[in-house]
């Protein structure tokens, strides 16, 4: 297989029905003219009503704090997940910063750590599985480090083809798209070297996966696919996270050192996975999606954590 076709400007994108999503679009694209500042407080102000109305949300985001921190009190939840959702908020504007900014402007508000790593590898030519967790500011770490060192990112085309095309537009702009289902291609690029995202802490369903702990959730459904590419794409494993600092607006883009002999019998890996999603989630726990029904997969028999 061929490396994903990107999605193409088409006339039918200015069709009635279309309206709404270009007038997000619009909005998107002059809100990320705005100073940073003025951005992150609507950003988080927006998440605050997003707390009010989304309660759906609010509810499964405190389910999952308890049940991976069960020592955390309810005082402490209620207030993780307030905080969480004004990230959440903030999220919609960081994508926007992520997709319309110019190089000049990210480079003034990411710093990096361990970049060292992934230059080091590259110059050995080795691929490298760059492990990511669903950070809200996700979008923005991979636009700051597609700057400096280019990456090939999992592509899930979204359903209205206006959205698809402009964000696939914006998530290229530095680095490149490949079908999430095309696996041969993964592996390919992983082979002649390239630095591939993967970001394996959702639950995928039962295919190609394994249970393996998650903090204190003992049986979390947990990909597979992580061991596949590293072993049959002959890569190295380094975890990569992006935290924003409150002060200042700066983000801190982080590269770990690799992971050393990953485990190819799918169980183990699972588990080695899980903890380094652990360690990632852990350096900014407020800033990750805690709305995500992470433990909706579970063992055969088990009842609903939900």
């Amino acid at each position: 297989m061929s490396d994903f076709s990107p999605p193409t400007f088409r006339i039918t994108f200015f069709h009635p029905r279309y309206l709404h999503t270009w007038l997000g679009i619009a909005v998107m694209y002059l809100a990320s003219w705005l100073p940073y500042r003025v951005q992150f407080y609507l950003g988080r102000g927006l998440g605050r009503l997003m707390h009010i109305f989304m309660k759906r949300r609010v509810n499964i985001a405190d389910r999952n704090l308890e049940l991976c921190f069960p020592e955390m009190t309810a005082a402490a939840r209620t207030s993780m997940v307030k905080e969480n959702f004004a990230n959440s908020g903030l999220a919609l504007f960081e994508t926007g910063m992520a997709w319309f900014w110019p190089s000049w402007r990210i480079k003034k508000h990411v710093v990096f750590e361990g970049l060292d790593t992934l230059r080091r590898l590259e110059s050995e030519k080795k691929g490298v599985l760059v492990i990511a967790v669903h950070s809200m500011n996700l979008e923005l770490g991979a636009r700051g480090l597609g700057e400096v060192i280019p990456g090939v990112g999992v592509y899930r085309p979204n359903n209205n083809p206006v959205y698809d095309w402009l964000q696939h537009r914006g998530r290229t702009r530095h680095n490149r798209a490949i079908d999430r289902k095309d696996v041969k291609t993964m592996i390919r690029h992983l082979k002649k070297g390239d630095r591939m995202w993967y970001a394996p802490d959702h639950d995928y369903g039962r295919r190609r996966a394994a249970f393996a702990p998650l903090f204190a959730v003992e049986n979390a459904c947990t990909t597979t696919g992580t061991s596949l590419l590293v072993h049959a794409g002959h890569a190295a494993v380094v975890p990569f996270s992006i935290v924003r600092e409150r002060r200042g607006g700066q983000y801190r883009i982080k590269i770990d050192a690799p992971i050393d002999n990953f485990p190819k019998e799918a169980q183990a890996a699972a588990v080695v996975t899980n903890q380094a999603v652990e360690r990632l989630i852990l350096q900014a726990p407020e800033q990750y999606m805690w709305l995500h029904r992470r433990f909706k997969t579970r063992p055969k028999g088990e009842p609903s954590l939900y």
